[in-house]
């Protein structure tokens, strides 16, 4: 049974509880205890798309399911909370990346995994070093060298409990 880890990023319709409501229905697919969750930062969105700051995390879990059939239940995560797919890096009450599955390399039309973007966003690399400070990724790099001062003045965590 893989480790999986997942971003998570919301904009719109309370982020913060978005990001609850996520949480909740991701440990429904967690085996056992295994769900730990990052804190929660706030960040700027990417792109020139004008829209609300987000509230972003990371998530890893033990899971039995498939790469494709984790995707599935992630897309439906973000469906049931109503997420619309409108425009690329647009406003969204939900989004579900995953990251990583394992230690799997995965390259097919509906999945790439490692994530392609994580290794140079701030609001994905410092939530996941939160939860695995020892991580090292499928390409053998090590999570912290992939954080620098510029990256982690870019967050601010939220003094939230979860």
């Amino acid at each position: 049974m893989p480790r999986v880890y997942v971003a998570l990023g919301a904009n719109l319709d309370d982020p913060k509880a978005q990001l609850d409501n996520a949480v909740t229905a991701l440990s429904a697919l967690a085996l056992g205890n295994s769900l730990l969750v990052s804190p929660y930062y706030h960040s700027t969105p990417m792109g020139d798309v004008v829209q609300p700051d987000y509230v972003n995390a990371v998530v890893s879990f033990d899971t039995d399911l498939e790469p494709l059939a984790l995707l599935d239940a992630l897309q439906h995560i973000e469906n049931t909370q109503g997420r619309v797919r409108l425009e690329r890096w647009g406003p969204r009450t939900l989004d579900l990346d995953l990251l990583l599955y394992g230690n799997e390399n995965i390259d097919i039309p509906r999945l790439q995994v490692p994530h392609y973007g994580m290794k140079e966003r701030s609001f994905v690399l410092v939530p996941l070093a939160a939860i695995a400070p020892n991580l090292i990724l499928p390409c053998n790099t090590a999570i912290g060298s992939l954080i620098d001062t510029k990256m982690l003045a870019e967050l601010q965590q939220l003094g939230i409990d979860h």
